[in-house]
């Protein structure tokens, strides 16, 4: 699977599967408790393929953030989303000691670890490199 059908939605936790478009709004599955619910047009949706974590040089993309998360973890679950701000800063440090710092807060960091850890718990990051080798 493709970062094409992951959604965030704003004022809900965790990510989902998009099922389908519908009239009001869209279908979707919650990747944490695998409930299906409808969300409106009112709701602030936003798919992970078109965010971006800024560096200093140029934007790169989640799905490369999340590669390189899983080739340092070994394709295992990263830390805690709830450590503290200097653990997770630290982290991302690692991850990408690139980004800058200005721009990418301690909430984005937080969200972009709590994300990566839910797609690895379903099994959905191997779809990500695979993805990548194909392209």
């Amino acid at each position: 699977m493709s970062l094409d059908s992951i959604l965030s939605i704003t004022g809900k936790q965790g990510l989902y599967k998009l099922k389908t478009k519908a009239r009001s709004g869209f279908v979707v599955e919650s990747l944490i408790d695998n409930k299906t619910s409808i969300i409106g047009m009112s709701h602030n949706v936003s798919v992970l393929k078109d965010i971006s974590i800024y560096t200093y040089e140029a934007e790169v993309p989640l799905k490369e953030v999340f590669n390189k998360i899983a080739d340092k973890e070994n394709k295992g679950a990263a830390i805690s989303h709830k450590a503290s701000k200097d653990e997770l800063s630290n982290y991302f440090n690692e991850v990408l000691p690139e980004y800058d710092e200005d721009r990418v807060y301690a909430s984005d960091i937080k969200k972009v670890v709590q994300w990566y850890n839910i797609l690895q718990e379903n099994d959905l990051l191997a779809g990500l490199s695979e993805k990548d080798e194909e392209e």
